[in-house]
């Protein structure tokens, strides 16, 4: 049933008549919303920018890790580094040295692997797929799997705990914007996968179920399948096959760039896209109150203009219940841009229930993230 909120059409002081455009002289918008960027919502024009606070202790405060230097480099995606999770959405960090020695299934919910470091070859039931850096890797509930690097890799995983993923609705801009669906890669039954089928000796299958592990061995390799048809599969996406929506003349919240959809959260995608030119258009993130929402950003690639000493590996977690935005560095260039289009990859998970911070993440957050908005 669709919610019936309460209608309120207000408007007091100095203000804009379009959000993120033409904000009074001297101001710093923030948005006050509902259901992320897709209920009610206020727009305040502040006198000075919302996130210039003196201090800020408590579970509530913004965080960063640099995942980078989680030196663990465990075989299993299930021995990976935990580092946020709750009952409907669990991320890793997974360093893998060399192949994978065992298969994977993961019996508890889908699986989506970023691929932010390395390159090789994924084998499934379906088939065999290579793979790069910046590529997503989905696999379906109940997929028997392995990857087999070309050397060093670095994955994050994101498992929809309970639950799938899908493609977003991208309502009027209708199904093949952002992406054709047409342009995602499946596995194909070629030479490299029937070579794979006949590597000799037992084979271990690692099947996660409820958390924990089981081992299934086989004298054979399971991947045996000869031929396959039907509309479920793994798939891979690529963040530079992704074409972003961007406007002139409007900052675009951040909702629009969704890439894959679960019940509970959703993953989303920055990728280069042109600055707005408008002159009263804003050019940075807006101030905003993430309140329904926890926000995690992981940086993958390029120069992230909105945030200040942050590297390509680096995870940052914003739990909802504050406002947040730019870093004052990005502040200056709020109205004028000095170059024409971002330069930044990075993978956003918005989740609707609250994260809890693994034990393993602690010994590589940057305890002084939280001082970064002072000006």
């Amino acid at each position: 049933m669709a919610r019936n909120w309460i209608p309120v059409r207000g408007a007091e002081g100095r203000h804009s008549r379009q959000a993120h455009a033409d904000m009074p002289e001297g101001t710093y918008e923030r948005e006050v919303s509902k259901e992320g960027f897709f209920g009610p919502a206020a727009f305040f024009h502040h006198r000075r920018p919302p996130t210039g606070w003196s201090s800020f202790e408590g579970p509530l405060r913004p965080r960063a890790f640099d995942l980078g230097a989680l030196n663990a480099a465990p075989a299993s995606p299930w021995d990976a580094p935990k580092v946020l999770g709750n009952a409907h959405v669990a991320l890793s960090f997974w360093k893998l040295a060399e192949p994978m020695p065992a298969l994977a299934r993961n019996a508890d919910g889908d699986t989506l692997l970023f691929v932010h470091q390395g390159s090789g070859d994924l084998f499934c039931d379906y088939g065999h797929l290579a793979f790069q850096a910046g590529d997503y890797l989905y696999l379906p509930r109940g997929t028997m799997w392995r990857l087999a690097t070309g050397g060093p890799a670095a994955l994050l995983v994101i498992e929809a705990t309970g639950s799938h993923f899908s493609l977003p609705d991208r309502g009027p801009l209708g199904a093949h914007a952002i992406f054709d669906p047409a342009i995602l890669d499946l596995p194909a039954m070629d030479a490299a996968f029937r070579a794979h089928q006949d590597t000799p000796g037992e084979v271990r299958v690692e099947v996660k179920k409820r958390g924990e592990v089981s081992v299934v061995t086989y004298p054979y390799n399971p991947l045996d399948a000869v031929g396959w048809h039907g509309d479920l599969a793994p798939v891979r996406l690529n963040v530079r096959d992704i074409r972003p929506v961007s406007s002139h003349r409007y900052h675009i919240p951040p909702s629009v760039h969704a890439t894959f959809a679960s019940d509970r959260f959703v993953v989303c995608t920055f990728a280069p896209r042109p600055f707005e030119t408008d002159p009263g258009a804003l050019k940075v993130p807006f101030f905003h109150n993430n309140d329904d929402y926890d926000e995690v950003l992981f940086y993958h690639a390029g120069d992230f203009f909105s945030r200040d000493d942050i590297k390509p590996g680096m995870l940052t977690f914003h739990p909802s219940g504050f406002t947040h935005g730019p870093h004052p560095k990005a502040l200056k260039s709020m109205l004028v841009q000095s170059k024409p289009a971002t330069d930044e990859y990075a993978v956003m998970i918005d989740a609707r229930d609250p994260l809890d911070v693994a034990d393993t993440a602690l010994p590589v957050e940057n305890p002084r993230y939280v001082e970064s908005w002072k000006g």
